[in-house]
């Protein structure tokens, strides 16, 4: 079996966008950081830290928005570049500054434009790819996105404790490598039609606004509340993981996390290839259901096992194999589904009704930890996987319902 072979047969550019990827995480060492930065070096509590991120999200809402409106109208390559570019320049300044509340304020400009990045790479990928190999193709993007991940968390968790800027610096200098891949070699950015007519719920409806189609797709609405969901368990993984090695590491908390944030990245380039394939006659939510379910595993773990360092490393990997499976179907999963001219705004409304959920209850998630055991906030994560994993089960009787043919024999996804 050539896990390899299933890459090949994409467009051009999807191969750009893959190593643009690789070379923008290659610097990624701050954001995974950002908790430790605000508790450690800015000695800032839990729920200080926590209703920070809450506003964070809240303020980056209507640019998201926007985002997917220019997403839909406008070229997407050009939005990338403009993006990066700013992300760029906030990196370079944060590394050249004492670190200081002024240093948060310019990652927060940085977040909110890569923020808005992710509804336009996500309907960029599918815009280039078709019906059929919209599987492969956001898998090749995850599979970059996490190879350049390999090391820069690790290198991060040294530059931690003294040499935070030059951390800033890589940031600044890969993002604009990236910049410059996607400018010279992506001009040709068509929509890839399927080849036998399986994008039927894809077709183009202008006419109609964004609340119509969602009105009219009540599965993908309802596909949303399990997003926000999955994204409650998912996120822990860089804000409750990580308060929770401070706790008991202090700053040596940092090196850990990070070393764990790489062995997450390195299972994530060993299995999605292989997990792309084997699961290739599930359906996207099949997929999704094994993926939170994995992922409730791997942190419900946390609730026997703290002080005992090797099983921190048994629990990412099984973590991290809930996260590629849940990776694979929710992806595509949303693009199947709706018309090709809504995909930048649909994204959009996902993703702020989700970080808006999420920064919610990180607030109060953190005011828990100030008054409750690392152990007991494990216990209410993992009864949160447990309810999402049934919500996800529920939608597969909708879906079928609202996509009856997604499941006829000859859609094979």
């Amino acid at each position: 079996m050539n896990v390899f072979k299933q890459y090949s047969g994409l467009r051009r550019e999807m191969y750009v966008l893959f190593f643009g990827r690789i070379v923008t995480n290659l610097g990624s060492m701050v954001f995974p950081l950002l908790t430790l930065i605000l508790s450690n070096k800015l000695h800032m509590d839990a729920a200080s830290i926590a209703s920070l991120l809450l506003f964070m999200s809240i303020a980056q809402f209507p640019t998201i928005y926007i985002a997917g409106y220019l997403a839909d109208h406008y070229n997407k390559r050009n939005i990338i570049i403009i993006c990066d570019f700013i992300t760029v320049v906030c990196y370079f300044l944060a590394g050249m500054i004492p670190l200081s509340m002024i240093t948060v304020g310019l990652l927060f400009i940085a977040s909110l434009f890569a923020t808005v990045e992710h509804p336009v790479y996500d309907a960029l990928v599918a815009d280039l790819s078709s019906y059929e190999d919209r599987e492969n193709a956001y898998s090749l993007s995850y599979l970059g996105m996490n190879l350049g991940l390999v090391l820069a968390p690790s290198i991060g968790g040294l530059l931690f404790a003294n040499y935070l800027n030059v951390a800033f610096l890589i940031d600044a200098i890969s993002t604009l490598l990236s910049t410059i891949l996607i400018f010279i070699f992506i001009k040709d950015i068509s929509v890839t039609k399927s080849t036998n007519g399986q994008d039927f719920y894809e077709e183009s409806e202008e006419e109609n606004s964004v609340f119509k189609v969602l009105k009219a797709r009540k599965a993908i609405v309802y596909f949303m509340i399990c997003s926000m969901m999955i994204q409650i368990v998912y996120s822990q993984f860089n804000f409750l993981m990580p308060l929770n090695f401070e706790r008991l590491y202090g700053e040596q908390g940092a090196f850990i996390f990070g070393t764990i944030t790489s062995v997450n990245a390195f299972v994530v380039i060993f299995a999605t290839p292989i997990l792309t394939t084997v699961s290739e006659k599930l359906k996207d939510l099949n997929k999704i259901v094994v993926g939170v379910f994995l992922m409730t595993i791997g942190f419900g773990m946390y609730i026997f096992i703290q002080g005992i360092m090797s099983l921190y490393y048994v629990s990412i990997i099984i973590f991290t194999l809930g996260e590629i499976y849940n990776t694979l179907g929710s992806q595509p999963y949303l693009t199947r589904r709706i018309p090709v001219t809504h995909r930048g705004r649909i994204s959009s409304v996902r993703n702020i009704f989700t970080s808006l959920s999420v920064a919610i209850v990180q607030n109060g998630v953190g005011f828990l930890i100030d008054h409750h055991s690392m152990i007991f906030m494990w216990i209410v994560i993992t009864i949160v996987g447990c309810l999402t994993v049934g919500m996800v089960m529920i939608l597969r009787i909708i879906d079928k319902k609202d996509y009856p043919r997604l499941y006829e024999k000859t859609y094979s996804k």
